[in-house]
């Protein structure tokens, strides 16, 4: 007998699981960026409270999806509904070949940067011997990670409980660190550097920030009661993570001030070293490395199950759509992802370069996703929905028109500075369309109706 996913996802777990993705590294590495595009204190809270809201609408736009289909594998099972199984294909190549991958490897440097910080001075000069350690703190974090995801469901969760708690006590503790130090005035007029950032590069950096509410579609068939737990997840876990960021923001500004976060290279480390400047460099790089693992978790979590839908319904991706009865896991897919992720790792360097190299695309299948709520109703009507949108249609459409303004602002900055991101990129849709028309004609090994 074929095994499937067993629901064993609570509310709690589902909500660690959104949040532990979401605060990943971002608000550290974006939050001076994004204090430069404004040119007042409270600005900088209002834009990120914006930010939370336009997240808030994409996110309650796949809680209706993804209670009228909990189904592994999230956008994956709504676009091949709304648009045929080629859309669900594409999405599930493209994910599989390098967004997944790519925001893994790319978490996982985050925290082999601040894991060199934290565990001893040899390894963080230049040259060889850091390139060295960087490389294995960054494949040892996805290895280890993906092997206790393999080991079973519980163990997923548990480490992603855990990570998700520790993390959000690291906020805080910034937080109680700012208040212990002197106050710093929070508005700095004369800093030539307020307002030199573009505020549609600065709503870039806060939306990739706030990005990951959409990941417990990717495991809806395992949580409880989805059809009101996945609503309740997405919705604690959005406005937990809003609450978070404007705490962190907040604490930001009351230590250094407006100026100084803007001018600060390590907004949060100085924060600290506010408070303790003798330990203040390890203190927030033990915080960033438990942040950073807690997404690279998330991440291997869910993403195993969006190539593990596509194994079910492409045979020429079969062996990933085995699910081990004895683990309770895909092991396959999530044996292929990791060893992608760690493939990448060898190549991927930058921070930037990364975004760029995904956004696109990432925002492209958000868009089609989010449009497939208007679709889908007229398409299937008789589909049962137990949440429906809220403000539909005008919620979709605010955060499709979102959507296109940040593709075409990936797309236009790559072209005058990454244009070979671009055309990696392309080669690989295109690489995949070829193989779904090579492949997609010997039909679905799947009975579910797509």
């Amino acid at each position: 007998m074929l095994a499937v996913p067993k629901k064993e996802l609570s509310v709690f777990d589902s909500t660690c699981i959104i949040v532990g993705i979401i605060i990943g590294a971002g608000i550290y590495e974006t939050a001076p960026t994004v204090a430069g595009s404004v040119n007042r204190w409270w600005a900088v809270l209002a834009i990120w409270l914006v930010g939370g809201f336009l997240s808030l609408a994409g996110a309650l736009c796949y809680a209706e999806l993804a209670t009228a289909y909990p189904q592994e594998g999230g956008d994956y099972v709504y676009l091949s509904h709304a648009y045929g199984r080629w859309a669900g294909f594409l999405f599930g190549w493209l994910q599989l070949t390098i967004v997944r991958p790519g925001d893994i490897a790319l978490m996982a440097f985050i925290f082999a940067r601040y894991a060199q910080q934290l565990f001893g001075p040899a390894t963080q000069t230049a040259g060889p011997h850091s390139l060295h350690a960087n490389l294995v703190y960054a494949t040892g974090a996805v290895v280890i990670l993906t092997l206790i995801n393999i080991l079973g469901v519980r163990e997923g969760k548990w480490t992603q409980n855990l990570l998700t708690a520790v993390k959000v006590l690291g906020l805080m503790a910034i937080l109680v660190a700012a208040l212990a130090t002197p106050h710093q005035s929070v508005d700095s007029p004369n800093v030539a550097a307020l307002g030199s950032t573009p505020l549609s590069l600065a709503m870039i950096l806060i939306l990739f920030t706030f990005g990951g509410w959409n990941e417990v579609a990717y495991v809806a068939a395992e949580v409880k009661e989805p059809s009101r737990n996945i609503l309740r997840a997405l919705v604690f876990g959005m406005v937990g993570v809003i609450l978070l960021y404007l705490i962190a923001n907040s604490a930001f500004l009351y230590a250094l001030g407006h100026g100084g976060m803007v001018s600060s290279k390590a907004v949060a480390t100085d924060t600290i070293r506010a408070a303790f400047p003798e330990y203040g460099g390890r203190i927030i790089a033990a915080i960033i490395c438990i942040s950073t693992l807690g997404a690279i978790n998330g991440l291997v979590f869910t993403g195993a199950r969006i190539s593990y839908a596509v194994g079910i319904d492409h045979w020429a991706f079969r062996v990933l759509g085995r699910w081990s009865s004895q683990r309770g896991t895909p092991i396959w897919a999530l044996a292929v992802q990791g060893v992608i992720a760690v493939a990448l790792i060898v190549a991927l360097r930058s921070f930037l370069d990364t975004i760029l190299y995904t956004a696109a695309a990432v925002y492209s299948f958000y868009m089609a996703t989010c449009l497939s709520v208007i679709v889908l109703r007229f398409k299937q009507p008789h589909i049962k929905r137990p949440y429906r949108l809220t403000g539909y249609p005008v919620t979709v459409i605010i955060f499709c028109a979102v959507c296109a303004f940040l593709i075409c602002s990936a797309v236009s900055y790559a072209l005058h500075n990454k244009p070979i991101s671009l055309i990696v990129s392309s080669s690989i849709f295109l690489t995949g369309v070829l193989v779904y028309w090579l492949t997609g004609k010997r039909g679905s090994k799947s009975k579910r109706a797509i």
